[in-house]
Protein backbone atom coordinates (compact mmCIF):
# COMPACT_ATOMS: atom_id res chain seq x y z
CA UNK A 1 0.00 0.00 0.00
CA UNK A 2 2.99 2.37 0.83
CA UNK A 3 4.36 2.02 -2.15
CA UNK A 4 1.29 2.59 -4.14
CA UNK A 5 1.06 5.52 -2.26
CA UNK A 6 4.52 6.46 -3.64
CA UNK A 7 4.03 5.82 -6.99
CA UNK A 8 0.84 8.32 -7.27
CA UNK A 9 2.52 11.22 -5.56
CA UNK A 10 3.99 13.58 -8.25
CA UNK A 11 5.69 15.70 -5.81
CA UNK A 12 7.41 13.83 -3.16
CA UNK A 13 7.63 16.64 -0.68
CA UNK A 14 4.08 16.79 -0.32
CA UNK A 15 2.87 13.67 0.87
CA UNK A 16 4.50 11.46 3.59
CA UNK A 17 3.70 7.78 4.56
CA UNK A 18 3.46 6.38 8.18
CA UNK A 19 3.16 3.60 10.37
CA UNK A 20 3.37 2.50 13.99
CA UNK A 21 3.44 -0.83 15.49
CA UNK A 22 3.17 -1.84 19.07
CA UNK A 23 4.30 -5.34 20.03
CA UNK A 24 4.58 -6.74 23.56
CA UNK A 25 5.28 -9.89 25.38
CA UNK A 26 3.24 -10.42 29.40
CA UNK A 27 3.73 -12.83 31.88
CA UNK A 28 -0.13 -13.16 33.79
CA UNK A 29 0.53 -13.40 37.41
CA UNK A 30 -3.63 -13.38 38.17
CA UNK A 31 -4.36 -16.31 40.38
CA UNK A 32 -6.30 -19.31 38.19
CA UNK A 33 -5.77 -17.53 35.02
CA UNK A 34 -5.75 -20.18 31.80
CA UNK A 35 -3.49 -17.84 29.43
CA UNK A 36 0.00 -17.10 31.78
CA UNK A 37 2.23 -15.43 28.98
CA UNK A 38 2.26 -14.41 25.02
CA UNK A 39 3.89 -12.83 22.45
CA UNK A 40 1.26 -10.06 21.01
CA UNK A 41 1.27 -7.74 18.19
CA UNK A 42 -1.78 -5.42 19.29
CA UNK A 43 -1.86 -2.96 16.70
CA UNK A 44 -0.56 -2.21 13.13
CA UNK A 45 -1.09 1.68 11.90
CA UNK A 46 -0.64 2.36 8.41
CA UNK A 47 -1.38 5.85 6.99
CA UNK A 48 0.26 8.90 4.81
CA UNK A 49 -0.50 12.67 4.75
CA UNK A 50 -1.17 14.55 2.08
CA UNK A 51 -0.88 18.48 1.96
CA UNK A 52 -2.39 20.25 -1.10
CA UNK A 53 -1.37 23.34 -0.47
CA UNK A 54 -0.24 25.37 3.00
CA UNK A 55 -3.97 25.63 3.89
CA UNK A 56 -5.32 22.25 3.06
CA UNK A 57 -4.13 18.56 4.06
CA UNK A 58 -5.77 15.02 3.60
CA UNK A 59 -4.77 11.86 5.79
CA UNK A 60 -5.38 8.46 5.81
CA UNK A 61 -5.08 5.68 8.32
CA UNK A 62 -5.44 2.11 8.75
CA UNK A 63 -5.79 0.09 12.19
CA UNK A 64 -5.36 -2.77 11.65
CA UNK A 65 -5.83 -4.92 15.14
CA UNK A 66 -8.50 -7.69 16.42
CA UNK A 67 -12.20 -7.60 16.26
CA UNK A 68 -14.96 -9.48 18.13
CA UNK A 69 -15.52 -11.68 14.87
CA UNK A 70 -12.53 -13.63 16.06
CA UNK A 71 -10.01 -12.53 13.71
CA UNK A 72 -6.56 -11.57 14.75
CA UNK A 73 -5.76 -8.62 12.43
CA UNK A 74 -8.67 -6.97 10.93
CA UNK A 75 -8.13 -3.74 8.52
CA UNK A 76 -10.22 -0.77 9.58
CA UNK A 77 -10.60 2.64 8.30
CA UNK A 78 -9.55 4.80 11.54
CA UNK A 79 -8.90 8.45 9.89
CA UNK A 80 -10.03 9.70 6.63
CA UNK A 81 -9.60 13.23 7.03
CA UNK A 82 -9.66 16.75 5.54
CA UNK A 83 -7.92 19.65 7.31
CA UNK A 84 -8.93 23.04 5.78
CA UNK A 85 -7.24 25.94 8.05
CA UNK A 86 -9.19 28.91 6.79
CA UNK A 87 -6.51 31.23 8.44
CA UNK A 88 -4.17 31.58 11.51
CA UNK A 89 -7.51 30.89 14.27
CA UNK A 90 -9.96 28.60 12.08
CA UNK A 91 -9.24 24.90 11.35
CA UNK A 92 -12.13 22.96 10.14
CA UNK A 93 -11.99 19.23 10.20
CA UNK A 94 -13.94 16.70 8.51
CA UNK A 95 -14.31 13.04 7.96
CA UNK A 96 -13.51 9.84 9.80
CA UNK A 97 -11.83 12.50 12.41
CA UNK A 98 -9.69 11.97 15.19
CA UNK A 99 -11.96 12.65 18.90
CA UNK A 100 -10.58 15.82 20.94
CA UNK A 101 -11.94 13.73 23.85
CA UNK A 102 -8.55 12.81 25.68
CA UNK A 103 -6.06 13.11 22.92
CA UNK A 104 -4.19 15.71 25.13
CA UNK A 105 -4.25 13.62 28.13
CA UNK A 106 -2.54 10.64 25.97
CA UNK A 107 -0.20 12.93 24.61
CA UNK A 108 1.25 13.73 27.79
CA UNK A 109 0.99 10.22 29.22
CA UNK A 110 3.05 9.58 26.29
CA UNK A 111 3.15 5.92 26.78
CA UNK A 112 -0.16 4.93 25.08
CA UNK A 113 1.24 1.54 23.51
CA UNK A 114 1.64 0.37 26.88
CA UNK A 115 -1.45 1.45 28.41
CA UNK A 116 -4.59 3.95 26.64
CA UNK A 117 -5.39 6.99 28.79
CA UNK A 118 -7.95 6.64 31.32
CA UNK A 119 -11.25 7.59 29.04
CA UNK A 120 -10.02 5.54 26.15
CA UNK A 121 -9.07 2.67 28.51
CA UNK A 122 -12.61 2.54 30.28
CA UNK A 123 -14.75 3.63 27.33
CA UNK A 124 -16.03 6.67 27.76
CA UNK A 125 -15.43 7.40 24.18
CA UNK A 126 -14.03 6.79 20.73
CA UNK A 127 -10.53 7.87 19.76
CA UNK A 128 -11.64 9.06 16.10
CA UNK A 129 -15.24 9.09 14.61
CA UNK A 130 -17.43 10.10 11.72
CA UNK A 131 -18.62 13.66 11.73
CA UNK A 132 -17.18 17.50 11.53
CA UNK A 133 -15.08 20.07 14.01
CA UNK A 134 -14.42 23.27 13.92
CA UNK A 135 -11.35 24.34 15.99
CA UNK A 136 -11.22 28.02 17.02
CA UNK A 137 -7.17 29.63 18.09
CA UNK A 138 -8.82 32.86 20.43
CA UNK A 139 -5.08 33.58 21.44
CA UNK A 140 -1.91 31.44 21.65
CA UNK A 141 -3.69 30.68 25.41
CA UNK A 142 -7.12 29.82 24.33
CA UNK A 143 -8.48 27.17 22.16
CA UNK A 144 -12.05 25.90 21.28
CA UNK A 145 -13.38 22.95 19.47
CA UNK A 146 -17.06 22.60 18.36
CA UNK A 147 -18.08 19.24 16.80
CA UNK A 148 -20.74 16.81 15.83
CA UNK A 149 -20.39 13.23 15.40
CA UNK A 150 -22.55 10.23 14.93
CA UNK A 151 -21.07 9.19 18.41
CA UNK A 152 -20.36 5.14 17.64
CA UNK A 153 -16.26 5.48 17.04
CA UNK A 154 -14.95 4.01 13.93
CA UNK A 155 -15.56 0.68 13.87
CA UNK A 156 -19.58 1.08 13.71
CA UNK A 157 -21.79 2.56 11.38
CA UNK A 158 -24.35 5.55 12.48
CA UNK A 159 -27.03 3.03 14.19
CA UNK A 160 -31.01 3.53 13.18
CA UNK A 161 -31.73 6.42 15.69
CA UNK A 162 -29.57 8.58 13.83
CA UNK A 163 -28.76 10.76 17.06
CA UNK A 164 -25.60 12.84 16.68
CA UNK A 165 -22.72 13.43 19.36
CA UNK A 166 -22.43 17.28 19.53
CA UNK A 167 -20.25 18.85 22.69
CA UNK A 168 -17.49 21.04 22.69
CA UNK A 169 -13.78 21.15 24.58
CA UNK A 170 -11.66 24.51 25.99
CA UNK A 171 -8.32 24.46 26.46
CA UNK A 172 -6.28 26.99 27.80
CA UNK A 173 -2.84 27.16 28.22
CA UNK A 174 -1.89 28.67 31.73
CA UNK A 175 2.15 28.59 31.13
CA UNK A 176 4.41 26.99 28.61
CA UNK A 177 4.18 24.02 31.23
CA UNK A 178 0.49 24.15 32.36
CA UNK A 179 -2.32 23.31 30.98
CA UNK A 180 -5.97 22.65 31.11
CA UNK A 181 -9.15 20.95 29.46
CA UNK A 182 -12.61 21.14 30.07
CA UNK A 183 -14.71 18.66 27.74
CA UNK A 184 -18.21 18.21 27.86
CA UNK A 185 -20.80 16.02 24.99
CA UNK A 186 -24.19 15.26 24.72
CA UNK A 187 -25.90 12.88 22.40
CA UNK A 188 -30.03 11.49 22.42
CA UNK A 189 -30.69 7.94 22.51
CA UNK A 190 -33.88 5.32 22.37
CA UNK A 191 -33.97 5.83 25.86
CA UNK A 192 -35.29 8.56 28.06
CA UNK A 193 -32.32 10.28 28.97
CA UNK A 194 -30.07 11.61 26.38
CA UNK A 195 -25.78 10.32 27.02
CA UNK A 196 -23.63 12.54 28.82
CA UNK A 197 -20.06 13.06 28.28
CA UNK A 198 -18.23 15.55 31.18
CA UNK A 199 -14.42 15.36 31.95
CA UNK A 200 -11.63 18.29 33.27
CA UNK A 201 -7.76 17.49 32.69
CA UNK A 202 -4.92 19.36 34.64
CA UNK A 203 -1.37 18.44 32.74
CA UNK A 204 2.32 20.13 33.81
CA UNK A 205 4.84 19.37 31.27
CA UNK A 206 8.26 20.50 31.87
CA UNK A 207 12.14 19.66 30.81
CA UNK A 208 12.58 16.25 32.10
CA UNK A 209 9.16 15.85 34.60
CA UNK A 210 5.83 15.71 33.46
CA UNK A 211 2.54 14.95 35.08
CA UNK A 212 -1.43 14.71 34.65
CA UNK A 213 -4.20 14.50 36.78
CA UNK A 214 -7.82 13.57 34.91
CA UNK A 215 -11.73 13.61 36.07
CA UNK A 216 -14.14 12.04 34.09
CA UNK A 217 -18.02 10.86 34.31
CA UNK A 218 -20.72 9.50 31.95
CA UNK A 219 -23.88 9.36 32.62
CA UNK A 220 -27.04 7.42 31.26
CA UNK A 221 -24.69 4.75 29.01
CA UNK A 222 -22.83 1.52 30.16
CA UNK A 223 -19.97 3.14 27.31
CA UNK A 224 -20.02 5.97 25.38
CA UNK A 225 -22.26 3.73 22.64
CA UNK A 226 -24.53 1.66 25.03
CA UNK A 227 -26.75 3.88 25.85
CA UNK A 228 -29.28 2.63 29.74
CA UNK A 229 -30.94 5.20 31.68
CA UNK A 230 -29.17 6.48 35.17
CA UNK A 231 -26.27 3.95 34.62
CA UNK A 232 -23.60 6.26 35.35
CA UNK A 233 -19.58 5.72 36.18
CA UNK A 234 -17.00 8.29 37.02
CA UNK A 235 -13.26 8.03 37.67
CA UNK A 236 -9.83 9.58 37.67
CA UNK A 237 -6.29 8.88 36.91
CA UNK A 238 -3.37 10.94 37.88
CA UNK A 239 -0.16 9.98 35.98
CA UNK A 240 3.42 10.80 35.92
CA UNK A 241 6.98 10.69 34.30
CA UNK A 242 10.73 11.64 35.37
CA UNK A 243 13.85 11.43 32.69
CA UNK A 244 16.88 9.96 34.08
CA UNK A 245 18.45 10.74 30.60
CA UNK A 246 18.09 11.13 27.09
CA UNK A 247 16.95 8.04 26.61
CA UNK A 248 15.38 6.44 29.85
CA UNK A 249 12.24 7.67 31.77
CA UNK A 250 10.47 6.04 35.02
CA UNK A 251 6.85 6.25 35.13
CA UNK A 252 3.54 5.50 37.25
CA UNK A 253 0.14 6.17 37.47
CA UNK A 254 -3.18 5.39 39.44
CA UNK A 255 -7.09 5.07 38.15
CA UNK A 256 -9.86 4.63 40.15
CA UNK A 257 -12.96 3.65 38.48
CA UNK A 258 -16.39 3.27 39.92
CA UNK A 259 -20.30 3.13 39.20
CA UNK A 260 -23.80 4.11 40.99
CA UNK A 261 -25.99 1.82 42.88
CA UNK A 262 -29.17 1.88 41.00
CA UNK A 263 -32.23 1.77 42.87
CA UNK A 264 -33.86 -0.80 45.22
CA UNK A 265 -30.33 -2.79 44.62
CA UNK A 266 -27.22 -2.94 47.27
CA UNK A 267 -24.26 -2.72 45.05
CA UNK A 268 -22.88 -0.39 41.68
CA UNK A 269 -24.81 -1.78 38.55
CA UNK A 270 -20.88 -2.48 37.57
CA UNK A 271 -19.90 -4.00 40.20
CA UNK A 272 -17.88 -6.67 39.17
CA UNK A 273 -15.21 -4.19 36.88
CA UNK A 274 -15.39 -1.29 39.35
CA UNK A 275 -11.64 -0.69 40.78
CA UNK A 276 -8.27 0.70 40.98
CA UNK A 277 -5.33 0.02 38.84
CA UNK A 278 -1.62 1.00 39.87
CA UNK A 279 1.08 1.01 36.71
CA UNK A 280 4.84 1.81 36.90
CA UNK A 281 7.81 1.04 34.93
CA UNK A 282 10.26 2.23 32.80
CA UNK A 283 11.23 3.26 29.18
CA UNK A 284 14.16 3.28 27.33
CA UNK A 285 14.34 4.57 23.71
CA UNK A 286 16.76 3.23 21.42
CA UNK A 287 16.60 5.23 18.82
CA UNK A 288 13.69 8.03 17.07
CA UNK A 289 10.88 6.32 16.50
CA UNK A 290 11.48 3.34 18.60
CA UNK A 291 10.50 2.96 22.34
CA UNK A 292 10.51 -0.34 24.63
CA UNK A 293 8.57 -0.46 27.69
CA UNK A 294 9.29 -2.57 30.65
CA UNK A 295 5.78 -1.97 33.56
CA UNK A 296 3.68 -3.58 35.65
CA UNK A 297 0.04 -3.22 36.21
CA UNK A 298 -1.86 -4.87 39.27
CA UNK A 299 -5.87 -3.55 39.17
CA UNK A 300 -7.41 -4.50 42.17
CA UNK A 301 -11.36 -5.22 41.89
CA UNK A 302 -14.10 -4.11 44.48
CA UNK A 303 -15.35 -7.15 43.80
CA UNK A 304 -13.39 -9.18 46.91
CA UNK A 305 -14.35 -12.70 44.90
CA UNK A 306 -12.58 -11.57 41.79
CA UNK A 307 -8.97 -12.22 41.69
CA UNK A 308 -6.96 -9.07 41.06
CA UNK A 309 -5.43 -8.92 37.94
CA UNK A 310 -1.43 -8.93 38.01
CA UNK A 311 0.60 -8.40 34.97
CA UNK A 312 4.40 -7.92 33.64
CA UNK A 313 4.83 -6.39 30.57
CA UNK A 314 6.85 -5.26 28.01
CA UNK A 315 6.24 -3.36 25.36
CA UNK A 316 7.38 -1.93 21.98
CA UNK A 317 6.67 0.78 19.81
CA UNK A 318 8.54 1.18 16.23
CA UNK A 319 7.55 4.12 14.22
CA UNK A 320 7.86 6.58 11.39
Amino acid sequence: MLVSFKAYTQDASTGKPNFKIFWNYHNDFTKEVTKKSAFELKRVYLGYKYNFNDNISAKVTYDIGSNSGGSAYTAYVKIAQLDWKLNPKIKLSMGLIGNKQFNDQEGLWGYRYAQKGFLNEYKFGASADLGFNSEFTINPKFKINLFILNGEGYKSLQDDNGHQKMGTSFIYNFSKKLSGKIYMDSQRSKNTKSIKNNSIFLGYNSTGFRVGVEYGKIENARTYKNAEDDHNRDGFSVFGSKKLSNNYELFARYDQISSNILSGESKAWNYNNDGSLVMFGTQYQAIKGVKFNLNYKLFNYNNSLINNKSILSLNAEFKI
